[in-house]
């Protein structure tokens, strides 16, 4: 076997039973990553410079390939069922063997380098790629090493194998199809075959460190976090696909830590990646200008969006292979960044949903019991449109708004967020980035421009002093006057031309919130059963 690159680690490949490849690249600078991709057939250069790569047939994550080896050491503290599939020993071993036997005689792309900014609880990785742009897609996202003397000697607490041309066989290996994300927390390995989406290579890591963290007394989040005038003044945006959680975080008025996932240990915030992972779908220069600039600068990776294959300009607006279009980019790339990653305690949690029954309240203070209740409840909407056989809203829930992530049962992660918040004092607050007026199809989306007023009107203390009025429904705290945003506005039934409407609406919605929180009655206390929407009032 061949070791090439600037950075060859001393403990080698043959840990991973990977000594048969060709070559292996190792720690390549994305200019030459970029040489490979090219030459390899596996990505295009856009104008200005970023590369574009096709994902085929998997242009999102396949939540039902996604399986955990089912072993002693972490059976007790898994939260086995449809998120978190058991998968035995065996098959895992002989998906291994598959993988190496794929990989042997060919070339691979090695990342070293962390998950996690903090040193005290960063993981070291190592990410084995059999595509070049796959390898620069892991240089973005984790952190990398910058010292040299370091790398020479790294060795992995997690190693992930990516193989995409490398498929299961249902019938042999315990699969749910060809294509397999095994995660065996023992062996400290993660096998991923079968697609070519980047975002499987990221989020198996995150659920390493989801799994493990607690234990460290670190509370692991799918969150987006930044901070005001200093890094004590810290808000977290927890919040699912479409609500809005990477735009509004990304505040030019805030430095940003991070966007997609963090921990909170006693001393404060930290990232666990080094870049980001936005979709674009759609993006404009006015409402997100500074992540729609890293669509244009090299060393940033497009998925599935179109370009034009003579000028080699991109086009944002076409979904022709999926609404799911991504950039990855490291976090650099934006101007108003904390690159050091960490930060102090967080003053303020956001909790976004986007409801497309446009009953929720635009935003609402919650208490303890109720901020545990929203997290375990983790609400959002699909809209028609968003899926095949979509016709009308939808609701989602997705248990501490990352269920896919969170291989604990809920509760653990609920518990430690409410000793947080009760130590730091942390404000809580559910805001609606959803529709106003009349649900999706009638009424029109929240105004960007209100939303972020309402959240930095919150953030800045201007709402301790504001009369609030309680949902009549949901049950909760709603501010009647907020400066330069419309009073009518603050409540959804006024905004509503059909009010029997709006009630049947309304209903409709808590009744959906009390038959899904029914999984969590039994762990939780009386006071968060009772924190959520008054069910009686949908009878």
């Amino acid at each position: 076997m061949n070791n090439r690159g600037p950075y060859v680690s001393s403990i080698g490949l043959d840990r991973q039973g990977l000594d048969d490849v060709q070559t292996a690249y190792w720690n390549l600078p994305p200019a030459q990553l970029y040489e490979h991709a090219i030459r390899n057939g596996e990505a295009e250069l856009a104008s200005d410079g970023p590369l574009v790569a096709r994902t085929g047939d998997h242009t999102g994550r396949s939540p039902n390939d996604r399986f955990i080896v089912k072993e002693a050491s972490t059976d007790a503290a898994m939260w086995w069922g449809k998120v978190n599939r058991p998968i035995e020993q065996p098959y895992f071993d002989a998906l291994g063997e598959r993988v190496r036997a794929h990989l042997a005689g060919g070339d691979v792309y090695v990342f070293d380098g962390h998950a996690g900014a903090d040193p005290r609880y960063r993981m070291p990785v190592r990410i084995v790629t059999q595509f070049a742009w796959h390898n620069l897609f892991a240089s973005n996202m984790f952190v990398t090493e910058p010292d040299p003397a370091r790398l020479a000697v790294h060795e992995p607490e997690f190693t992930v194998i990516s193989a995409p041309g490398c498929k299961a066989d249902p019938a042999i290996h315990g699969t749910n199809s060809s294509t397999f994300i095994l995660v065996d927390l023992a062996q400290k390995t993660v096998l991923i075959g079968g697609t070519r989406y980047a975002g499987e290579i990221k989020k198996s890591i995150f659920t390493v460190m989801n799994f493990m963290l607690p234990d460290r007394g670190v509370l692991p989040m799918h969150c987006s976090a930044n901070y005001g005038v200093d890094r004590d003044d810290v808000t977290l945006f927890f919040g699912l696909s479409g609500t809005g959680k990477t735009t509004l975080s990304a505040d030019p008025e805030r430095t940003l830590i991070g966007d997609d996932e963090h921990g909170w240990s006693d001393d404060g915030i930290f990232n666990f990646e080094g870049g980001c992972y936005a979709k674009v779908i759609r993006l404009s220069p006015e409402g997100e200008p500074e992540i729609y600039g890293t669509t244009r600068r090299f060393g940033t990776i497009l998925e599935n969006v179109v370009y034009d294959p003579e000028t080699r300009r991109i086009d944002l607006d076409d979904d022709t292979y999926t609404e799911n279009t991504r950039a990855s980019y490291p976090i650099s790339q934006l101007s108003n960044v904390d690159l050091g990653g960490q930060a102090g305690q967080p003053r303020s949690v956001v909790f976004l949903t986007c409801d497309a029954f446009g009953v929720l309240p635009p935003i609402s203070r919650l208490t303890e019991p109720q901020a545990l209740y929203h997290f375990l409840s983790g609400y959002t909407a699909k809209v028609a449109g968003t899926e095949r056989g979509v016709t009308e809203p939808s609701a989602t829930f997705s248990t501490c708004f990352g269920a896919p992530f969170m291989p604990r049962h809920p509760g653990v992660y609920a518990e430690m967020l409410g000793e947080r918040i009760r130590k730091h004092g942390s404000a809580v607050w559910l805001i609606n980035t959803g529709w106003t007026g009349g649900p999706y199809g009638v009424g029109s989306r929240m105004q960007l421009g209100h939303t972020r007023r309402m959240i930095h009107a919150a953030l800045g203390g201007e709402l301790a002093s504001v009369e609030n009025r309680t949902d009549p429904v949901f049950g909760l705290e709603v501010p009647k006057v907020i400066s330069g945003v419309p009073s009518a506005v603050l409540d959804p039934r006024e905004t509503w031309s059909d009010k029997a409407a709006f009630d049947t609406r309304a209903g409709e919605l808590a009744a959906m919130f009390a038959s899904n929180f029914e999984t969590f009655e039994e762990h939780v206390s009386e006071d968060v059963r009772r924190a959520g929407p008054l069910a009686s009032a949908s009878a």
